[in-house]
Parts: C-alpha cells; sequence; structure tokens
C-alpha cells in the first residue's frame, strides 16, 4: 500500500495545532506539526490552523519565515487549508484591532461580523449552506449541515466565486472560501463531530489526487 499524502500543520503559537492534527489522525491521515520550512517545502498538503487575533498571528508567521513559506507552497500548488484564524490569514487584510496585511491568497479584508445585536463572539453550532461543488463538501448532505463556529471576524472575499459556503449569525457570511488549491473555513472542523471529520478526509483526498498528478506529470 502507498503511503499517503504528507501533511502538515503549520506551528506558529496560535492555538489549536494539536487538536487538528489528532483529528487527522482518526480520519487515517497522520499529520506532522512542524514551523521547519523546509518540511513546509515537501509537503503534499499544509494547514494553517489559529486562534486568536489576527494581527498576532501575522506577526508570528512573519517572524518565523512562515509567511512566505505559505505563499510559496500555495504558489507550487500545495493545497493549503485555513482553519478559523487560519482561514482568515489567508486574505489580504484584516481591520482587526489595527489594520493588518495578510497572506494575499485570497481577494478581500476580514472584518467585525455585524452580529445584530447577536452576543459576540459567535460561538457554536450554525447550519451552513452550500453555494457551490468544492471537493471540501464531497459526500456531505447537498444543501449543507451544521459546523461548530467561534469567531468574532468575518471574511469578505473580493470576488463571490471564491464563496463556497455560507452562514448566518445576524449577517449572512462567508464560511468556506476557495481560490485553485487555497481553501479556507471558517469554522472547527476538528470540532465538527461526523461532518467535520468528513471534511477533513476529503481534504486528504484533494492532496492524495495533487501527488497523483504530479507523479503523471513527472513520468510524461
Amino acid at each position: 500500500m502507498s503511503a499517503g499524502p504528507r501533511i502538515v500543520v503549520l506551528d506558529y503559537g496560535m492555538g489549536n495545532r494539536r487538536s487538528v492534527q489528532k483529528a487527522f489522525e482518526h480520519v487515517g491521515a497522520p499529520a506532522q506539526i512542524t514551523r521547519d520550512p523546509e518540511l513546509l517545502a515537501g509537503a503534499d498538503g499544509l494547514v494553517v490552523p489559529g486562534v486568536g487575533a489576527f494581527p498576532q498571528g501575522m506577526r508570528n508567521l512573519h517572524e518565523l519565515g512562515l509567511d512566505d513559506a505559505v505563499r510559496a507552497a500555495a504558489a507550487a500548488g500545495t493545497p493549503v487549508l485555513g482553519i478559523c484564524l487560519g482561514m482568515q490569514l489567508l486574505f489580504e487584510r484584516s481591520q482587526e484591532l489595527e489594520p493588518t496585511r495578510g497572506l494575499g491568497l485570497i481577494a478581500g479584508e476580514v472584518s467585525p461580523l455585524v452580529s445584530g445585536g447577536l452576543r459576540l463572539p459567535h460561538i457554536g453550532w450554525n447550519e451552513v449552506s452550500f453555494q457551490r461543488p468544492s471537493p471540501l463538501t464531497t459526500g456531505l448532505p447537498p444543501q449543507g449541515c451544521a459546523f461548530y463556529h467561534v469567531h468574532s471576524l468575518a471574511a469578505r472575499p473580493a470576488d463571490p466565486d471564491d464563496v463556497v459556503a455560507t452562514t448566518a449569525y445576524g449577517e449572512r457570511f462567508a464560511t468556506i472560501v476557495s481560490r485553485e488549491a487555497v481553501l479556507g473555513v471558517q469554522f472547527h472542523p476538528e470540532k465538527s463531530s461526523v461532518h467535520g471529520l468528513a471534511m477533513l478526509r476529503n481534504f486528504v483526498e484533494v492532496c492524495r489526487t495533487g501527488v497523483s498528478r504530479r507523479a503523471a506529470a513527472m513520468r510524461a
């Protein structure tokens, strides 16, 4: 049996690395937590987790030299999955606490969630509505399902075609985004029971497909 894709979970000091790693282990895809640029460069899939504030997240990435490593991985076509804060960091900029530049992998910005008087942060299960097909949602209920959210900010893609799914908490906002091999989820799939684990399993398959394509290209 061939080895599975090499998935790494980015260690930049912002939260839920181990819980994400354990979730991948649960779906049969061991993942390595690392901040080693060489290991990141050799990965078949890169996961950017995160809990906390956008400015601190970008400072940590920059000080560790990991911002350019993530950009290089995405430019090489390596699947990148951002989770919660990790999804927000994929965007060009954020207005959280202070204007801050992001990784710039998806056009748009992050700004405070307009909750319409509902308590912030938004914590809990929310029904997610799928707007278009995506490899991340393969095998999930076609209209959508619930995932566990914890956040006070919302990502606002500049291109509506980058929105895979939305949910509503006060306002309706993007909660799954995708541009080429760059994917992001505002919720925590590692805390979202059966459907969350299915989504991580789908990401593993995205990475596996990428490995197969590169191998075929090398043989051609």
